[in-house]
């Protein structure tokens, strides 16, 4: 059996994906090329990649079947051109009942999907008189928690509002995760005042390295969305950060930092209660 590798170089794309299908492509695939020209072995995209949109009319109109989805595709390719592991924060994905679905994938450096997700917590906030949303009206949550092996250990997926259910993360840790994805389209107004704490937080709690990529900038005339990618260490710190243009944040990082962590804070493990 092949040894365990420990260190590794990821990077975060931080986009300003609008309604073009095939100018967010270009856009996605011109930061992961630049990420991977820097060494990046394991790259990671935001929520909502390939649209931004909250009209399901318009959804169903410009999303595809997964096996006809060409951003699926394209990612797929390059993962294995470029011989490098992507996840791919999330697209929206629609099924032949035209049900949509905002979904996670992870793709390895031969451009095979290795697992998927599907967000579970749906976003239904109204945040402002002028700034609501609805999510449970257009996409059709997932119902499991899945977690997906690389060659540095075991990633927990997630997207999102998904960030402040910290029971997610807790049932993701006790399957044995070393590190976390959290791609987001965070708003402008929830992303200042918790967004940092929150990924923060999920860090140091399950004591496990965390990936955020985001959405920044003006996506659409309602939506603007706060950006600030991170890359987290399990001890809460912050190994690299963006603020609000799209571009790429990379870092070099040692898997094995978890186990230091956890030696000295085993809370990670759960109490008795949380393993009924």
């Amino acid at each position: 059996m092949a040894k365990k590798k420990q260190k590794l170089t990821v990077a975060c794309v931080q986009l300003n994906s609008k309604q073009s299908v095939s100018e967010n492509l270009s856009n996605t695939k011109k930061f992961i090329n630049k990420a991977c020209d820097k060494g990046a072995d394991f790259i990671l995209t935001p929520e909502i990649s390939n649209i931004v949109s909250l009209n399901k009319y318009h959804l169903l109109e410009n999303t595809f079947l997964e096996k006809d989805d060409p951003f699926l595709r394209e990612i797929k390719l390059l993962a294995k051109k470029r011989s490098a592991w992507i996840l791919l924060g999330s697209i929206i994905i629609k099924d032949k009942k035209s049900k949509l679905y905002n979904r996670s994938y992870l793709i390895n450096s031969s451009g095979d999907v290795v697992c998927k997700y599907d967000k579970i917590h749906m976003f239904d906030v109204n945040i402002s008189k002028s700034e609501s949303y609805k999510e449970s009206k257009i996409f059709t949550k997932g119902s499991k928690i899945v977690t997906g092996k690389l060659p540095w250990g075991k990633i927990g997926m997630s997207i999102c509002y998904d960030l402040r259910f910290p029971s997610l993360y807790r049932k993701l840790s006790l399957k044995g995760v070393n590190m976390i994805s959290i791609p987001a389209a965070f708003t402008r107004p929830t992303g200042r005042s918790h967004w940092r704490t929150l990924i923060k937080a999920r860090a140091i709690e399950n004591l496990s390295f965390v990936f955020a990529p985001a959405q920044c900038g003006i996506n659409s005339k309602t939506r603007k969305t706060y950006g600030h990618s991170m890359i987290v260490s399990p001890w809460g710190e912050i190994i690299a950060e963006m603020e609000g243009k799209p571009g790429t944040i990379s870092a070099e990082i040692d898997t094995s930092d978890v186990l230091k962590v956890r030696k000295m804070i085993p809370s990670y493990k759960g109490t008795s209660i949380e393993k009924k």
